[in-house]
C-alpha cells in the first residue's frame, strides 16, 4: 500500500539520517507542522488527514526490498540500511483534532520522537496533513457559499492520481459536503455515494426520452437524469413527457441535471418547465466547472438550483491549490530552537494553542508555550503515545460535525468570503521571552557585533 511506503519520502530525509547516527544525534526532538500563511482571501482552515497520518506513523517500516534497494543504490552505509531495518515509529503525537478551524503559526501537529525518527516522517506527514486541510477548507468555503444545497464531490477524474482521488472525496466530506461519487470512498469511509448518467447514455440511444426510461427502470431510486446532451429545455421537455408513464410503474424522478451553458438561465428555464408539467417536486442539480463564486452568486440571485456536483476546482483546489506548510524543529535534546530565515522566522520550543470563547463565538486564538497559562481552551490533544495511538480517533462523521460547529462559531466577518477581516492570534509573552532567549543564545558573531 502506497500509504505506508517507507520509500515515499524527500532524498534528503535519508541522507540527514546518516549524518545524525554517524554523529549519534538521537536525543529528543520536538516537530511541529503549521501554516506559515493563508492563502489570498481565506480566513481560516480546517485541519485534515490526521487519521492518515497516525495510520501511516503505526505502520512506518522499510520492508526487504526497500533495503534491498537502498544497499544497491550505493549511497547510504551498511549500518543506515541495518538499522532502516529495525526502524519503527517510537514517538508521542499531539494534534488538533480533526475538523478543528486553525490560522498561521498554529500548530497542526506536533511530533516528539527521537531526532531520526521524528526526521524521517516529515515528507509524508506534510504530505498528508496539507492535502486534506486543503480540501477541506475549500470544502467549507463552498458550503458557505451554497448553505442548505446538496454538495457533492464529482472530482476523481480530474483528481493529481487515485490517493488524491480518495483523500479529496474524505477532505470534502469532512469540511461540509454531503457525499461523492468516488465509489471507493463510500466502500473506505463509509461516505453518502452519490451518481447521475454520463451524456454517453443518452448517446447511446436512438431517443432521449427512451434513454430517459432506460434509466429510471434500471434505477428506480435513484433517478436523476442528465437533460443537456442535445438541447436543456427540451430534455426537461423529454422529462415531463416520461414521467406518467414512469409514475405508473411506481418510479419517482428524483431530479434532472443541467451540465453545460448558463447554469442560472437554464435552470429558472427549466424550474418552469418542469413545474407547468406538474412536476413540482423534481429538484434541479448542476455542475460544469463550479467554484465558490458561481455558487455565492447563484445564492444571492436565488437560483432555483437545489445541489451542485462540483470537481476539478475542488479536487485540485484550482483558486490556491497549495498551502504553505512547514514542520520544522522547535526543540532537541531539551534546547528550544528557531529559524531565523528571513521571512520564514520561526516561534520556539513546544506550543499550545488557546482559543476564547463568548457567547459561543470564537474570539481569538492565544499561541503560548507549552505549559504557560493563558485564557481559553486548550486545543492541542494527545493522539499518539509510544508509537500507538492513545485511543480510537473520532471519526470522519465525528469530525465532520466538529468541522460545521467550529465554522459555525467563528465571528460573522470570518465566514464571510468576500471578508479579508484577519482573525485575533496573539503570541503569549512567554513565547515572545523565549525566542528572545533562543536568539541570543544562537547568534552569530556577525549579530553580536552587529
Amino acid at each position: 500500500m502506497i500509504g505506508r511506503d517507507a520509500l515515499l519520502t524527500d532524498l534528503y530525509q535519508l541522507t540527514m539520517l546518516q549524518g545524525y547516527l554517524e554523529a549519534g544525534m538521537e536525543g529528543e526532538a520536538v516537530f511541529e507542522l503549521f501554516v506559515r500563511r493563508l492563502p489570498p482571501g481565506w480566513s481560516f482552515l480546517v485541519a485534515g488527514g490526521l487519521e492518515q497520518a497516525v495510520d501511516y506513523l503505526e505502520g512506518l517500516r522499510f520492508h526487504e526490498a526497500d533495503l534491498a534497494w537502498l544497499a544497491a543504490s550505493g549511497r547510504f552505509s551498511r549500518d543506515l540500511v541495518e538499522r532502516l531495518g529495525r526502524l519503527r515509529f517510537t514517538g508521542t503525537v499531539e494534534a488538533l483534532p480533526e475538523g478543528s478551524c486553525c490560522f498561521p503559526d498554529e500548530p497542526i501537529v506536533r511530533v516528539i520522537a527521537p531526532l531520526p525518527e521524528a526526521q524521517l516522517v516529515e515528507s509524508r506527514l506534510i504530505n498528508l496533513i496539507h492535502f486534506q486541510t486543503l480540501i477541506a477548507s475549500k470544502a467549507a468555503r463552498l458550503r458557505l457559499a451554497a448553505p442548505g444545497k446538496l454538495l457533492v464531490d464529482f472530482g476523481m477524474r480530474r483528481a493529481h492520481g487515485g490517493e488524491a482521488a480518495l483523500f479529496a472525496a474524505r477532505a470534502s466530506y469532512l469540511g461540509g459536503f454531503d457525499g461523492t461519487a468516488t465509489v471507493l470512498a463510500g466502500a473506505r469511509f463509509d461516505i453518502p455515494l452519490f451518481g447521475t448518467m454520463a451524456h454517453s447514455f443518452v448517446q447511446a440511444h436512438a431517443d432521449e426520452a427512451a434513454a430517459f426510461e432506460t434509466f429510471a427502470r434500471a434505477q428506480p431510486d435513484n433517478v436523476v437524469l442528465l437533460i443537456d446532451t442535445y438541447d436543456t429545455e427540451q430534455g426537461a421537455a423529454r422529462v415531463v413527457e416520461v414521467a406518467p408513464r414512469l409514475a405508473a410503474a411506481g418510479i419517482r424522478i428524483k431530479a434532472v441535471r443541467i451540465d453545460s451553458g448558463d447554469l442560472a438561465d437554464h435552470a429558472r428555464r427549466v424550474r418552469a418547465i418542469l413545474d407547468q408539467g406538474g412536476l413540482t417536486e423534481v429538484g434541479i442539480f448542476a455542475s460544469s466547472s463550479l467554484d465558490e463564486a458561481e455558487l455565492t452568486r447563484f445564492h444571492a440571485d436565488g437560483v432555483p438550483i437545489d445541489g451542485f456536483g462540483v470537481g476539478t476546482r475542488l479536487t485540485t483546489a484550482a483558486s490556491h491549490p497549495y498551502l504553505d506548510c512547514a514542520y520544522k524543529l522547535q526543540e532537541y535534546a531539551g534546547q528550544a530552537r528557531r529559524k531565523r530565515s528571513e521571512g520564514k522566522q520561526t516561534w520556539p520550543g513546544r506550543k499550545q494553542v488557546w482559543r476564547r470563547y463568548e457567547h459561543g463565538r470564537a474570539v481569538g486564538d492565544t499561541l503560548a508555550r507549552e505549559g504557560e497559562a493563558a485564557a481559553g481552551t486548550p486545543l492541542l490533544v494527545a493522539a499518539m503515545r509510544h508509537g500507538r495511538r492513545v485511543a480510537p480517533l473520532p471519526t470522519l462523521a465525528e469530525a465532520r460535525e466538529r468541522a460545521a460547529a467550529e465554522v459555525a462559531a467563528l465571528p460573522e466577518a470570518m465566514r464571510d468570503l468576500a471578508s479579508t477581516t484577519p482573525y485575533p492570534v496573539a503570541v503569549s509573552p512567554g513565547l515572545r521571552a523565549l525566542a528572545v532567549e533562543v536568539d541570543r543564545r544562537t547568534a552569530t558573531p556577525r549579530e553580536v557585533e552587529g
